[in-house]
């Protein structure tokens, strides 16, 4: 599924080399645990699939043979875990309980699984020795700074129990390789999109949600004027700066890095990019009420990543949103 080639990118670093990546089997996951092996790495999955979807694998199963090993069970489960990540050179934490609005729901669910999992994470890995451990964190920890871009050296500003999480476990992160010498990143999503993203739940995230819409003959629906901007990263991005952060000479010492394009595009924008490359310019949007914990603008500032990982976006924002929508359309054909 991916634009971008990970041998011509990534080489052969990662031959012969095993990883762990919770949430494997869902949208960023999965295709992180796809380029993984198509990169030569043997791959163990841990998702407990409320979230993810063992289709997910489908288009790479055949090809990756052996190398992919999928057990369904949970980051609560510390001893699993612990079992799962002996023997793994890098550990790709990806599993947690998404979306804002169902975080400002269920707050103490939310903590248990993306908190305290995140703790056995770490653990696990500590035991297991590994080389180092990749977390995704989220930029919703900028909160509604009018500051723009956001630069990770800003105070961290949560608005919602989802957003407290992830600061929370960047600080763990940061605490494991002061503590432990457990070689930790944080790295900061912004608004990841792409094939394999469920636009079937109630809080599926925009660009899947306005897909189920639109293909559906339906007004997408936009909570507030619209006004509001992201910085729209396809996924692409997010497993290349994975990839670049394991690969990673020099300690990266729980430092939190930004992944994102560096460019902002309105939700209003959005909507009508999407509706004119499914051919329904006429669905324009209905707008409803802001909703709890989302924040007004958001925009990466990329110079420590680069100066870091080397990392620079490899897909842009309008190339990856038409193959996006096109696979939304083959999934509902």
């Amino acid at each position: 599924m991916a634009i971008i080639d990970w041998r011509q990118q990534h080489g052969d670093f990662f031959d012969g080399g095993r990883a762990l990546v919770t949430g494997g089997a869902g949208f960023i996951g999965s295709h992180l645990s796809e380029a993984l092996i198509d990169l030569g790495t043997s791959v163990t999955v841990i998702d407990d699939l409320s979230g993810g979807d063992v289709e997910n694998f489908e288009t790479y199963r055949e090809r990756a043979g052996d190398k992919l090993n999928f057990v369904e069970g949970s980051i609560l489960d510390a001893d699993l875990l612990k079992t799962l990540a002996q023997g793994c050179d890098y550990v790709f934490h990806q599993a947690a309980l998404g979306s804002v609005p169902r975080s400002v729901e269920l707050p103490v669910l939310y903590n248990e699984v993306n908190t305290t999992g995140t703790l056995n994470v770490l653990e696990a890995a500590r035991a297991a020795g590994v080389k180092r451990v990749m977390f995704a964190a989220s930029s919703s920890a900028y909160g509604d700074s009018e500051t723009l871009p956001k630069i990770e050296t800003m105070p961290v500003k949560a608005k919602s129990p989802y957003a407290a999480n992830k600061v929370g476990c960047e600080a763990l992160m940061r605490a494991y390789a002061g503590s432990y010498g457990l070689d930790t990143a944080s790295l900061r999503y912004f608004n990841i999109f792409g094939p394999r993203q469920n636009a079937n739940s109630a809080y599926a995230a925009v660009i899947a949600a306005f897909a189920s819409s639109l293909i559906a003959g339906e007004h997408p629906v936009i909570f507030g004027d619209g006004e509001q901007s992201r910085d729209f990263t396809f996924v692409d991005n997010a497993v290349h700066a994975n990839l670049l952060a394991a690969r990673c000479e020099k300690a990266i010492g729980g430092e939190v890095l930004n992944v994102a394009v560096g460019q902002r595009v309105t939700v209003n924008e959005l909507a009508a990019m999407m509706a004119k490359l499914l051919g329904c310019p006429e669905l324009t949007p209905e707008h409803r009420d802001d909703r709890a914990g989302d924040v007004r603008h958001s925009l990466a500032d990329l110079g420590l990543t680069a100066g870091t990982i080397g990392y620079e976006p490899v897909v842009g924002f309008e190339q990856g949103l038409e193959p996006t929508v096109r696979w939304y359309e083959a999934v509902t054909a």
